[in-house]
């Protein structure tokens, strides 16, 4: 991981699967984010499908479980992140089109029911992956990926990051 964090915190709201959220241990490390939160039903280690799907990441990656996804939400408001609720439904920023206020709390909802109306009154603004076949959606930890990634790109951007041949 680099020295500076990526000032990025990532909240899973009431995730079911436990294979979801070892997968977002895994991309929390690769991108270096600052902090995941488990929220709710979310499960988290030592439960052995979290396990084995981080990998060891569960060991690396700063986390926290929160009964209470507004709990948590709020901390983070308290400190100042950007809380960006990523989401199919509209009214939504494009991804790739969005200018976030660093630093930014990705929340990302449950595989069926999305976040609830409670959760999205608190983010400052929804945020969609643009999506150009017949689905909707993606897996959760799929679009926890390309979210976090897209957030690493524009942060190395504004950042002057050296690009490698």
């Amino acid at each position: 991981m680099t020295a500076q964090p990526l000032p990025v915190a990532v909240v899973l709201d009431n995730v079911r699967s436990m294979y979801n959220a070892g997968a977002f241990f895994r991309t929390c490390d690769a991108a270096g984010v600052e902090r995941l939160v488990l929220c709710g039903i979310t499960a988290h280690p030592p439960q052995p499908g979290v396990a084995k799907t981080a990998l060891g990441a569960e060991r690396s990656v700063p986390w926290q479980y929160e009964v209470d996804t507004l709990v948590a939400l709020r901390m983070f408001k308290a400190r100042g992140y950007q809380l960006a609720a990523v989401e199919t439904a509209e009214p939504a920023a494009d991804l790739f089109e969005w200018e976030p206020r660093w630093p930014v709390c990705l929340v990302f909802g449950n595989e069926v029911d999305g976040l609830s109306e409670g959760v999205l009154a608190v983010c400052d603004l929804r945020v969609r992956i643009p999506m150009r076949g017949s689905k909707s959606s993606l897996n959760v930890a799929t679009a926890g990926g390309v979210a976090i990634y897209e957030l690493l790109r524009k942060w190395r951007a504004a950042n002057g990051a050296v690009r490698r041949p």
